[in-house]
């Protein structure tokens, strides 16, 4: 059975609420600290910020469970800090420095962290999601009750390697969470230029496996169907896809001129912020204050100030360590 609908959001306690707000400012205010970090030149080679998008990885998040499976794209901050990969040592590692969470050898787009399950910061596109069913597949023959959650975004699915890992995951009946964060863009190229079908869902519907969209710009709609289909996942039910309709607010990567979309469209969408949009609804309810936005953002200043501190204070892999990880020494 599949459903092809919009989401509606449900409404939060004020302390859920305000967890939900917080993890989104972490993420906007990360970014925005790793921007300014690499037109210092601290941080070097590919960054692909996540602003705008932080409702996906905070809403997925909160239906997943401590043991669970985590994959991600090359877009992957918001993710890991959602999955509780603290921010110093995210920062160290786009840093370069063996403090970082894969000892400086990932940066930016391959974070690593075994403590939290997070596997990857992967950065060929579609290239994870094999992995995904691989990694679904050991904990079926394992018995092990474990979520794979994996997220990747709307260029993915025009990969092979997405209609043989949807395939394989159904025909096995894996206990994989597809999530799709289709923000309309496959780095300059929009949807509908490199999509006959730019209804994503579909796609996966016809592996037979319930399917849903959900409104990627609002974090308690994606709450609610991730929880409604980890659980199902968790249950026995095979694998599951969710279609985020979201939008990036900066440009594909630090090192992209965005000549391909008009000022006018990124200023719709940034009408629909997330974070601006959980504010409003938690102060129309009666559950938020300015005086808790303050604190907030002092407190999130402060960790993102020490999370640079901590990366600038770390430390260089020696150059004996150079073919560590690289060469076999048996």
């Amino acid at each position: 059975m599949t459903t092809l609908t919009i989401s509606a959001a449900t409404t939060a306690t004020r302390e859920h609420g305000l967890h939900l707000l917080r993890e989104m400012l972490r993420i906007r205010r990360f970014e925005e600290k790793s921007a300014e970090m690499y037109s210092a030149s601290k941080i070097r080679g590919f960054l692909h910020l996540y602003i705008g998008e932080e409702a996906v990885a905070v809403g997925v998040m909160e239906a997943l469970r401590p043991e669970d499976n985590i994959l991600a794209t090359y877009r992957e901050h918001g993710q890991a800090l959602a999955r509780g990969v603290s921010a110093g040592s995210i920062m160290a590692e786009m840093y370069g420095k063996q403090e970082g969470c894969a000892r400086g050898r990932g940066g930016s787009m391959h974070l690593f962290d075994k403590e939290t399950r997070f596997f990857g910061g992967n950065a060929i596109v579609g290239g994870h999601l094999p992995l995904a069913v691989g990694m679904a597949l050991a904990d079926k023959m394992r018995g092990d009750e474990r979520v794979t959650c994996i997220f990747f975004g709307d260029g993915a699915v025009a990969e092979g390697e997405f209609h043989e890992s949807l395939n394989l995951a159904k025909l096995w009946h894996l206990p994989v969470l597809f999530v799709c964060e289709n923000n309309q863009y496959g780095m300059g190229t929009a949807l509908e230029f490199s999509h006959a079908v730019t209804n994503l869902a579909k796609r996966a519907a016809s592996y037979d496996m319930p399917t849903e969209q959900v409104d990627g710009m609002d974090v308690l709609a994606v709450e609610e169907v991730a929880r409604r289909m980890a659980t199902a996942v968790r249950n026995g039910e095979g694998p599951h896809f969710m279609e985020c309709i979201t939008y990036r607010f900066r440009a594909h990567s630090m090192f992209d001129a965005e000549l391909y979309r008009q000022k006018t469209e990124v200023s719709e969408w940034r009408q629909r912020d997330p974070i601006n949009q959980l504010m409003t609804q938690m102060k129309t309810d009666g559950t938020l204050t300015e005086a808790d936005v303050t604190t907030m953002e002092r407190e999130i200043a402060q960790e993102m100030d020490e999370a640079v501190a901590f990366a600038e204070a770390g430390t260089w892999e020696p150059l004996a360590d150079l073919t560590r990880f690289v060469y076999s020494e048996n």
